[in-house]
């Protein structure tokens, strides 16, 4: 009798691989994990809501999205939210893709995207950055047909770190037709200091067929509890919570987010720290002799090629992230450890002789 078999999309699909464990958690530079505690408050919220885990969570995550509307000056219907950025992702995609479909993404970017689209049997179409590690966005408005439904533009991309700019999104929106979705995903967007980048918002305000995702695991700290969230047009919002399993934002994950954004200020000191340290980090490096793309997240990025994963295992006891015959990303940790990944990254090129 033959065994139970699933459907062939997952046969070409690779399992998401996460960061490499590391001696700490402090020196696990591998998932762009924020260093810090969590925000003040936020502790104390999310233990309070554990007294009540033998309730369901709230499924229309009512305070969450009526904080977001606060913050953002929108209404509650244009935020779908889901355990992070990705999930909220992969349910747009299922909302909007079928066999047939396109979607166009740049590439080398975020891992996740394949495995999404592969799910709704839809069909990639990547399109390579450019030596500098940027969004070719004319390149991938030419690659946008009839049969394109979504597009992905990843600022600060993931891996590589730099952002697209306003006026370069906005020709890009000036091209692509209206019946496409286009989804900016902002993940590390309370990073970005470059006063010519994209704003998702201001393109969503601009353009109906805009979505934007952010997240609270990177800058917030809550990688541990998943909370992100779209924010579309009220009915594209909808199709995405149509698409979500219900109940999957606990309500201790809601809690922290709650908190998290009633502690601005301290976000503010945090995110400016890490910014710091990348710059430091950045300036380091290049000193070395590394070619380091402009980043405007919380990691570098170094296009090592076929070296990177003789280069991550040089790094041993911190955990950097290898892209095997692309690059490594190194996300910014405590300067301690962002002084003993930099030490042991020139030491790698002085034994192989690099100047």
């Amino acid at each position: 009798m033959p065994a139970p078999r699933p459907r062939k999309a997952l046969d070409g699909i690779p399992l998401y691989r996460a960061g490499k464990p590391a001696l700490t958690e402090e020196h696990k530079l591998s998932s762009n994990e924020n260093p810090y505690a969590p925000l003040p408050g936020v502790m104390e919220r999310a233990a309070a809501e554990l007294g009540r885990m033998n309730r369901y969570p709230d499924a229309g995550m009512t305070a969450l999205y009526g904080a977001l509307s606060e913050r953002l000056g929108l209404s509650e219907e244009h935020f779908a939210a889901g355990t992070g950025s990705v999930a909220v992702l992969f349910s747009l995609l299922t909302a909007h893709l079928e066999a047939g479909d396109e979607i166009v993404y740049a590439w080398r970017s975020f891992e996740a995207y394949p495995i999404a689209v592969d799910l709704t049997g839809a069909t990639t179409v990547r399109v390579p950055l450019r030596a500098d590690a940027t969004h070719d966005l004319d390149a991938m408005a030419d690659a946008v047909t009839e049969r394109t439904k979504v597009v992905l533009v990843c600022t600060p991309n993931n891996p590589t770190g730099p952002v697209v700019t306003a006026d370069e999104l906005e020709r890009f929106l000036d091209r692509v037709p209206d019946h496409v979705l286009v989804v900016v995903d902002e993940a590390y967007v309370e990073f970005v200091g470059d006063p010519a980048a994209a704003k998702g918002l201001d393109a969503l305000a601009g353009h109906d067929n805009v979505v934007v995702l952010r997240t609270f695991s990177k800058a917030y700290g809550l990688a541990g509890l998943r909370v992100g969230y779209a924010i579309a047009r009220p009915e594209v919002a909808e199709s995405i919570r149509k698409a979500t399993a219900p109940f999957t934002v606990t309500d201790v994950a809601q809690a922290a987010a709650l908190a998290s954004l009633d502690a601005q200020d301290a976000l503010d000191e945090r995110v400016a720290a890490i910014v710091r340290e990348r710059g430091t980090m950045v300036e380091a490096l290049r000193a070395q002799g590394w070619d380091v793309p402009q980043t405007e997240a919380n990691f570098v990025w170094l296009p090592l090629g076929e070296h990177a994963l003789d280069f991550a295992t040089a790094c041993d006891p911190v955990s950097v992230r290898p892209f095997a015959g692309e690059g490594v990303r190194i996300s910014v940790g405590t300067p301690a450890v962002n002084a003993q990944l930099i030490e042991l990254a020139g030491a790698w090129r002085s034994a192989r002789g690099i100047s």
